[in-house]
């Protein structure tokens, strides 16, 4: 008998400090070490850059403050998809599942895929995406996407033998990331930070400019391409703090879900933004702004720990680096097939998730998310990646904490053991911020965001081809 209720399938093994550690671990990952060149070729001044991610923490704190009131509501797997059902209707909640699985959680898991093979590299450079193997005209094998696919088929493989694998691996890899960005962070501020380059970092702090390829030299914006840069920025700021809701996924696994699933994303969220803007103080405390801007592959991590601990010291933070990704896989690997397998048993996708194997774990969900998100390793770069994804990614957060509104309209009697804190104005502000985000992002970024509103909708004639009959 494969069919039994979820709650004797889906152990509850995961208490406070594994939900804050998957919702930290899932957090830090590639982001952090990577994205702040391209803010800083986007804006071209410390001031800017530490604003967005300041700004971008703030977003990410209200939205998972807000998450707290729906995964107290519903605390069962499944998180985002069983909300936005709740909220709206079936059809929603399946574009939410069909962009999660086509692009969201697959493209999240591809892009840091990609950033563990790249600061790999850097200890063995054979395996750079410079090193062709297989070259077609338009397409072309690189050792970097066969090192992200072979990490993620392990990690699928580690999180098919049971919950508690993957559990181990969060806790550890987390608790070391922390600490070592940790160490990155306060070495470099008390040894390498220097005075003169913290001055003429902050002279011109909010003249903001953005870096033209094309005359290779750099041009002051204001208005609304100073808005267009802003979003083009939070790409890589709101990505770095993405996949925070991942402890949603499996409330089913958590003991109390109610107090600590809505605790895990508010601790979690608050460590994180606390350690990112940390960490770029430490950036610009320790390199001249064109250092960040136009650092080797745009390892930033790598050319700050240059001046802290010297040529050999640069290989420890690579290794780090390596870990930090690893662990976020782990995350994302784990916590994604909870969705497919809700889906699943709504009968809204491939039958096959609904099952849970011998290690009560959703076996074929896993399996067909590395798949998918193994192909996705194959089509871009880490920038299109991020692009591909933020903008759907933020489209439904928009559309969850709205949802808040509506349920508090269609429900009012309905228990609500947490309410989202400084509600209605702080989700308000969430929307209000997001819409304008995506706007920018749409209007400047047709081409990689655009792909990625067309796959969410093609999932509007799958839904009504697919759907059971009623």
């Amino acid at each position: 008998m494969e069919e039994h209720n979820e709650d004797n399938h889906l152990k509850r093994e995961l208490g406070l400090l594994d939900g804050t550690m998957l919702v930290v671990g899932s957090m830090i990952g590639s982001g952090i070490f990577i994205v702040s060149a391209d803010m800083m070729r986007n804006v071209g001044s410390t001031g800017w850059l530490i604003l967005i991610w300041i700004l971008s923490g703030l977003m990410t704190i209200i939205a998972a403050v807000s998450y707290g009131e729906l995964s107290a509501m519903f605390p069962k797997a499944g998180g985002q998809y069983v909300y936005l059902k709740e909220a709206y209707n079936k059809l929603i909640a399946f574009l939410y599942g069909w962009s999660f699985f086509a692009v969201i959680q697959t493209g999240t898991i591809a892009a840091v895929g990609v950033a563990f093979a790249k600061f790999t590299a850097y200890i063995y450079p054979p395996f750079s995406d410079q090193n062709i193997l297989w070259d077609l005209g338009s397409f072309k094998l690189n050792a970097a996407q066969l090192v992200s696919i072979a990490t993620i088929i392990l990690l699928s493989y580690i999180n098919s033998r049971g919950v508690k694998n993957g559990k181990y691996i969060q806790t550890i890899f987390t608790i070391t990331k922390i600490a070592s960005l940790f160490g990155l962070i306060v070495f470099g501020l008390v040894l390498a930070a220097k005075g003169d380059i913290w001055n003429a970092n902050w002279t011109d702090a909010w003249n903001a400019q953005s870096f033209n390829k094309d005359t290779n030299s750099w041009v002051p914006i204001g208005g609304t391409v100073l808005m267009s840069a802003i979003a083009a920025s939070m790409v890589g700021s709101l990505f770095s703090s993405d996949a925070w809701n991942g402890v949603t996924f499996i409330s089913g696994e958590i003991k109390n879900p109610q107090r600590n699933v809505g605790l895990s994303l508010f601790l979690g969220t608050l460590i994180v933004t606390i350690i990112y803007i940390s960490a770029n103080i430490m950036y610009v405390a320790v390199l001249p702004d064109d250092a960040i801007a136009f650092a080797a592959s745009d390892r930033v991590a790598i050319a700050a720990s240059h001046p802290i601990f010297g040529s050999v010291g640069t290989y420890v933070i690579a290794i780090m680096i390596m870990i930090s990704t690893f662990g976020c896989n782990n995350g994302l690997i784990m916590a994604g097939a909870r969705v497919y397998y809700t889906m699943a048993k709504d009968g809204l996708f491939f039958k096959k998730a609904a099952h849970l194997n011998k290690a009560s774990v959703p076996g074929w969900g896993l399996w067909f998310q590395c798949f998918w998100a193994s192909a996705l390793c194959l089509t871009g770069k880490y920038g299109d990646l991020l692009d591909f994804v933020m903008i759907i990614v933020v489209i439904f957060y928009i559309l969850t904490i709205y949802g808040i509104f509506i349920l508090r309209k269609k429900t009012p009697n309905a228990e609500r053991p947490y309410k989202a804190f400084g509600y209605p104005v702080l989700p308000m502000i969430y929307i209000i911020l997001a819409a304008t985000f995506c706007f920018f992002l749409l209007k400047d970024r047709t081409s990689t965001c655009g792909w990625g509103v067309l796959i969410m909708l093609a999932g509007i004639p799958v839904y009504y081809l697919t759907k059971p009959k009623e």
